[in-house]
């Protein structure tokens, strides 16, 4: 095999020699190294993998032979931001700060967030998911008024229109405390509810804010919903609606599945909080997701001039070591939170491996952007792995170990999804200029 081909017959074809790791794979047999890949021969017939063998003798050299480089289920990215996306040529963040990105939001929100606008927006960040090799997307969905009656029916109709490429998940996102507005909020709970949609708030250290989340998860209970929350994203080390959320859950006696993204101020508390917090998270049905390139960008950002000393990310392998469920994801693309990005999730998890240390040793740390979120988002087990049986969607990297694919961008990686190599062109930035006008 070479280049960006692979052979293939009428109904499929088989891989020879690729580096599978024991983190996406649950046919075993193949001696694994320190890094945890074994080679492995995989067959794909009629658009699923029909076997996954230890590669023999007579794999070497035969047609499609990988030469040990690493096929990588399809991605999973369970914390984005599409209505977002894509905004920062017309509305920069002035000054990179966490309010500044508020700010900025705000006043192009109300000016430019059309139809029209946002899902032009959408469906250029989705061509770039779908050309790197994401499967599922979770999009929260700016929900203030009067924006839940433009963005959400938008959601629906590019929902439908990527069905089959890439399962598309929607989150309302609002300040928790304009849910003091329990009229509008019922409203919201209602569409929410009607499109398939996740329950979601955006939670800061407000008075009432125990008395809001009650009454957010009795929405949930009445209305059979899950839930998603944005909770501490501050260095704030009075901060902690991490646990107060956890709390609500007991409290309430809900059982279904809560998302929670950033959770940033839980890495700069005392010993004493954050062991409170993470026995009451492990305590519940929830899933912690953090954005490590988003949350670098904006927090400890200073206005003197001096450098940045605290990560923003959150405390994952105390978490993982509890048993909870622990991601990372993309969050926000070229907006005023987050001035780069291209929903690339190997991008995000090479990030995430050098921030968080996703190594000494590897582990299992992959499933962080692969089942761990597919799980979070209530996906089929065929997400974020490689079984026979399952569909055949994954991605041929050009590296051949973690710090090969973790060294360089992989802009020739293959992507597979059903059994079908896709077209891998990105948009050009030039379909966005004439929203930036």
């Amino acid at each position: 095999m070479s280049g960006g081909s692979i052979v293939r017959t009428d109904t499929g074809f088989s891989l020879h020699r690729a580096h599978l790791h024991d983190s996406w794979l649950d046919t075993g047999g193949a001696e694994h190294d320190g890094e945890g890949f074994g080679l492995y021969d995989l067959t794909v017939e009629n658009g699923r993998i029909a076997s996954i063998r230890p590669s023999g003798a007579a794999s070497e050299g035969a047609q499609n032979d990988l030469r040990r480089r690493v096929v990588l289920p399809a991605l999973i990215d369970c914390h984005t931001h599409l209505d977002k996306g894509h905004i920062w040529p017309r509305k920069p963040n002035p000054d990179g700060t966490f309010p500044g990105a508020l700010g900025a939001v705000l006043a192009d929100r109300s000016a430019n967030w059309s139809a029209a606008d946002v899902e032009a927006r959408m469906e250029f960040a989705l061509k770039c998911a779908y050309a790197y090799g994401t499967k599922a997307i979770r999009t929260h969905l700016d929900s203030l008024p009067p924006q839940e009656t433009i963005s959400w029916p938008v959601f629906e109709k590019v929902r439908e229109r990527w069905k089959g490429r890439i399962d598309l998940q929607g989150a309302c996102l609002f300040g928790i405390d304009t849910g003091r507005d329990e009229a509008w909020f019922q409203t919201l709970v209602q569409r929410v509810k009607k499109a398939g949609g996740i329950l979601g708030a955006v939670t800061f250290m407000v008075p009432d804010i125990e008395d809001l989340l009650d009454m957010i998860f009795r929405a949930a209970i009445e209305n059979d919903l899950p839930l998603d929350f944005h909770a501490d994203e501050t260095d704030a080390l009075e901060a902690v609606s991490l646990r107060l959320i956890a709390e609500a859950a007991k409290r309430n006696g809900y059982e279904g599945p809560i998302l929670i993204g950033h959770c940033c101020s839980l890495a700069r508390q005392p010993d004493d909080e954050v062991l409170r917090t993470l026995d009451a998270v492990a305590d519940c049905n929830i899933s912690v997701v953090s954005l490590p390139m988003c949350n670098m960008f904006l927090q400890d950002r200073r206005s003197d001039n001096t450098t940045p000393r605290w990560r923003g990310v959150t405390l994952l392998h105390e978490m993982k070591a509890r048993g909870i469920n622990v991601c990372v994801a993309s969050d926000n693309t070229r907006d005023p939170f987050y001035a780069y990005g291209d929903l690339d999730m190997v991008e995000v998890y090479r990030m995430a491996t050098r921030i968080i240390q996703f190594d000494h040793p590897v582990a299992d740390w992959p499933k962080a952007a692969l089942s761990n979120p597919a799980k979070a988002m209530g996906l089929s087990e065929d997400h974020g792995r490689l079984a026979e049986g399952g569909p055949a969607d994954f991605l041929v990297c050009e590296g051949r170990s973690w710090t090969e694919i973790l060294s360089r961008p992989e802009s020739g990686r293959i992507v597979v999804r059903d059994g079908t190599v896709i077209d891998r062109a990105l948009p050009s930035y030039e379909e966005l200029d004439h929203l930036m006008e």
